[in-house]
């Protein structure tokens, strides 16, 4: 048994095995891969085995259509979109917060993020029987264990405790053990653990022909955000002076510019995954702008609504950075379609035909998703340090995300007025980077916010997403279901 179970993941693993992160090295044609080929050629091998598990994040269970409407589309700043006909299987329901623990979307995101962490368990497996450097295994390592960090972000920002998969499950008793949850605040721990050990061994400069690859200031910046969730001030503040001290990162004057080719890997960038749309193997992360394209071009959904939209102060740069109108001529010349049927589309993820690489395929486009950026660690720093009383720290990393977006300096002066302020701020300043509904819910708004917008949202219950019922069906039980579904 424990032969059977090993052969048919390490199947399923070696077939993954084609791309590497990096823009050059993504135009390598698939070709077979054996362990012996891993082990025999260990700078290939090595390589292949991680790239493996970076090409997860291209794939449309992690990054696409059930993420999108799971972490934006359930927010206030988001509607369904689309035409009414048109559901996208559950996204309606996660629109209304009417989903039960058979909507689709949650099993979708749930599986391919632990397909993510497998892959990670076979890698890091593989990975010790690799003949290189100390120095260069250890990057590896770091890599792997910051990528499976990230998995786990994800999965518990969605359900809180899942099952802590930490190796190759082999045995049955493995099996057994992978399929009971772990508590939150293990999940939590392991995420620190990984990041802890990813910023030991991670470089802090990526190369310009390796850029995609995470460096040791991605686990800083995944830490600070951990930190903030877990309301563990001092510790992220930590995490934030250490990306901030080490003067490698500023913001981009154009906040427009962020999202287009031209501002990728920009020095407000800390990580991106990298994505390709032109050449004869485009990867782009499947159909992440399709989905939310203007209509007829795309598919039209997670829509700004109209509630985001009156968010903005006025003269704030952001809102027509962020949200294009019907009938409105864009940066590139294109026009919105007067008659599409979306008043507003999502404009972070336009990509130009005209003006941007475009190799004639929408659902692989060159259009990288920016994870981890030096405007966000300016909120979290201005949050923790309002926290821990520091107000004047807080309020001059506020106004440096203020001041780009052409707004005067904040006038709270209180700590509570300046935690609101703060709270506002990050809405505009990251709306549609897949964060909003997580930071109702963990600054204890969720329900009082999204009510007043007719959702139903209820308390106790929506503090975290149902456990897919297959995945509890699958484990024999042995998974025990959230509160309340």
């Amino acid at each position: 048994m424990k032969t059977k179970i090993f052969r048919i993941g390490l199947m399923m693993f070696l077939s993954m095995i084609v791309f590497s992160c990096g823009k050059n090295f993504l135009n390598e044609p698939p070709r077979t891969v054996t362990i012996e080929d891993l082990l025999n050629n260990p700078q290939d091998g090595a390589q292949r085995l991680t790239a493996a598990v970076y090409n997860k994040l291209y794939d449309w269970d992690v990054h696409t259509f059930s993420w999108i409407g799971i972490s934006s589309i359930t927010s206030d700043d988001a509607d369904k979109g689309s035409i009414e006909g048109d559901a996208g299987t559950d996204k309606h329901l996660l629109d209304n917060w009417t989903f039960d623990a058979n909507s689709y979307s949650f099993n979708e995101s749930w599986a391919g993020n632990f397909d993510g962490i497998g892959r990670v368990a076979y890698a890091l497996e593989f990975m010790q029987d690799i003949d290189l450097p100390q120095a260069e295994k250890d990057r590896y390592i770091g890599e792997l264990k910051m990528l499976r960090a990230y998995f786990y972000w994800n999965l518990v920002r969605m359900f809180g405790g899942v099952p802590k998969i930490d190796r190759v499950l082999s045995t049955k008793e493995d099996i057994a053990t992978g399929s009971v949850r772990a508590s939150a605040a293990e999940i939590y721990a392991f995420i620190e653990s990984d990041c802890q050990e990813a910023i030991a061994k991670l470089p802090a400069t990526i190369p310009s022909e390796e850029l995609g690859r995470v460096s040791k200031y991605t686990a800083y910046a995944l830490l600070a955000k951990m930190y903030l969730y877990q309301k563990r001030w001092a510790e992220s503040k930590a995490m934030c002076d250490a990306i901030i001290n080490s003067n490698r990162f500023s913001l981009l004057p154009d906040y427009a510019k962020i999202w287009r080719e031209a501002g990728e890997f920009s020095s407000e960038s800390i990580w991106e995954v990298n994505a390709i749309g032109n050449g004869s193997t485009p990867k782009g992360i499947q159909q992440y702008t399709s989905v939310q394209d203007i209509r007829p071009r795309g598919w039209g959904f997670n829509t700004p609504s109209l509630d985001l939209a009156n968010a903005y102060e006025p003269g704030d740069k952001r809102k027509a950075a962020t949200i294009m109108f019907r009938g409105q001529t864009l940066w590139d010349g294109e026009i919105v379609p007067s008659d599409a049927p979306n008043e507003r589309y999502n404009y972070k993820t336009f990509v130009s035909r005209t003006q941007e690489t475009w190799a004639g395929d929408q659902d692989q486009t060159n259009k990288n998703l920016r994870v981890f950026r030096y405007g966000e660690i300016l909120l979290i720093k201005a949050e923790v340090e309002n926290e821990l009383g520091n107000i004047p720290a807080a309020t001059t990393a506020i106004n440096q995300i203020r001041n780009r977006a052409g707004l005067p300096n904040t006038t709270a002066i209180t700590k509570d007025d300046l935690r609101n302020a703060i709270y506002k701020e990050r809405r505009v300043e990251m709306a549609f980077e897949h964060d909003r509904t997580f930071d109702l819910r963990r600054t204890g708004r969720a329900g009082s916010v999204l009510r007043a917008l007719g959702k139903n949202y209820i308390d106790g219950v929506h503090d975290l997403f149902p456990i897919p019922q297959i995945q509890i069906d699958r484990s024999g039980g042995k998974l025990i279901q959230n509160p309340g579904y």
